[in-house]
């Protein structure tokens, strides 16, 4: 009774006060924290001890503006039990640092804006089939510098969505690490869903790039796009059994990922996609997926939108099971795309097939060696060998006497970069890499380029 009385009396009396003027405000309870959240004023950085804390009730951040909520060192400052981070009617805030071991899923809500989630690592124990791990709803989120790890049950590690009628706006999601997540169905378990089919047609303006994914086997999309006008690129894919899907929208671009030895490399649904500058190399799968529609111009529904006025130029394909292939499954065959200027290196009986067919598509300057053209009109490529090599970090580049350098057929001035974000000068080259002596060189991104850790 006496230690009660004591305790109560503390949480009465604790005021926080930072050890220096202008600095931050140091706890070491999950009470002090409340308190100090619930006093701060816009400016104020509060630094939770190292430490496990149990979360009983909400740590609820609520009607705040200007904060920084941090571990005081990252990663050591776990947050676990039924409860964790709450926020409502916010802005501006940043959550940085904490160990999240929660069952309570993390929800950035539509009244809450320009919330940054950075250098978190997302451990949740939630139990129930389809609990998700972070969720934005609110404009302007940054969610960067986090790992996602060890998911078992259906659910999606990062779902971007919003209130009914609207999506999220200008999400930036960067340099993440979504790992291991090991869901044994065949849908639900996506690490990034970007939209919903009811908001296929509605613009997001996300950006989701520098982020890894490794052995991220939850659904065959690890990065599910179910919106409009975003940009998903730089991105480094490696065994996987998820791919880079364009599920649902209209206006997506897909650039400079990176994509090894997984199930399957990019797919795609939908109109006016611009597809460039990736490579994918060793899958189990297709390197790219032209789709068939079961339906035209979608709307809400969740039927496949048949492909339209897409453009897929410039990529490299190397090694895959099969190269480029459309599909027969649904009655609608894709209209009017332009595949153009990709390096294709296969094997089997042939690298490019369509099984329904296409219309009015255009093809041209592709450069295509180990099998035979198969559904490629022959006006469409040159039987040649690329002469491409991988180089330290398995990136295929032209060789100096490849027959790809200068050999780019058409202008495509939206393809101003190469893979390694370098501008094509010039006449271009076939596939993803603009050879150049020299210069800066990506690499696939690894565990030391993203995560809480990295730089």
């Amino acid at each position: 009774m006496i230690r009660a009385v004591l305790v109560a009396l503390a949480l009465v009396l604790f005021i926080p006060t930072p050890a220096q003027a202008g600095g931050p405000v140091r706890v070491d309870s999950l009470a002090e924290l409340q308190q100090a959240i619930d006093a701060a004023q816009p400016g104020t950085r509060i630094e939770l001890a190292d430490g496990t804390y149990v979360a009983e009730s909400p740590i609820a951040i609520s009607g705040k503006s200007g904060l920084t909520i941090t571990a005081a060192k990252v990663g050591k400052a776990e947050i676990t039990g039924p409860r964790g981070f709450t926020f409502s009617g916010s802005h501006h805030i940043v959550l940085r640092g904490f160990k999240l071991t929660t069952t309570q899923t993390l929800r950035v809500p539509s009244t809450s804006t320009h919330i940054r989630i950075t250098r978190n690592h997302f451990e949740l124990t939630t139990a129930a089939d389809g609990d998700h791990w972070l969720g934005v709803d609110g404009d302007d989120a940054e969610i960067d510098h986090n790992t996602f790890a060890n998911k078992t049950n259906l659910g999606v590690y990062l779902p971007i969505s919003g209130p009914d009628g609207k999506i999220a706006q200008r999400t930036w999601i960067h340099h993440n690490y979504f790992f291991n997540h090991q869901f044994t169905g065949d849908n639900g378990g996506e690490p990034i869903r970007l939209g919903l089919s009811s908001k296929q047609l509605l613009t997001a303006n996300a950006v989701v790039e520098y982020n890894l994914f490794d052995k991220v086997d939850g659904d065959p999309e690890a990065i599910s796009v179910k919106s409009s006008d975003n940009v998903i690129r730089y991105n480094t894919i490696i065994r996987s059994e998820g791919s880079i899907v364009l599920r649902h929208g209209n206006r997506n671009r897909v650039e400079g990922n990176l994509m090894f030895g997984g199930r399957s490399g990019i797919r795609f649904y939908g109109n006016d996609h611009v597809i460039v500058n990736n490579q994918v190399s060793g899958s189990a799968g297709s390197g790219i997926v032209i789709g068939s529609g079961s339906v035209i111009d979608d709307t809400t529904s969740t039927g496949n939108d048949r492909p339209d006025r897409v453009l897929i130029a410039f990529n490299t394909l190397v090694g895959n099971a099969v190269s480029i292939t459309g599909e027969g499954n649904r009655p609608f065959e894709p209209h009017d795309c332009v595949v153009a200027n990709n390096a294709v290196v296969g094997s089997g009986a042939q690298l490019v097939t369509m099984p329904r067919g296409e219309v009015g598509f255009r093809w041209e300057g592709n450069l295509l060696s180990g099998a035979p053209g198969g559904d490629l009109p022959a006006s469409g490529f040159r039987a040649l060998d690329p002469k491409l090599s991988a180089d330290s970090s398995g990136i295929y580049r032209p060789s100096g006497r490849s027959p790809a350098v200068d050999a780019a057929v058409g202008s495509y001035p939206t393809v101003t970069l190469d893979v390694d974000r370098l501008a094509r000068t010039g006449a271009k080259d076939v596939s993803a890499d603009e050879r150049r002596p020299g210069g800066p060189r990506r690499h696939p991104l690894t565990t030391a380029d993203v995560g809480p850790l990295a730089p």
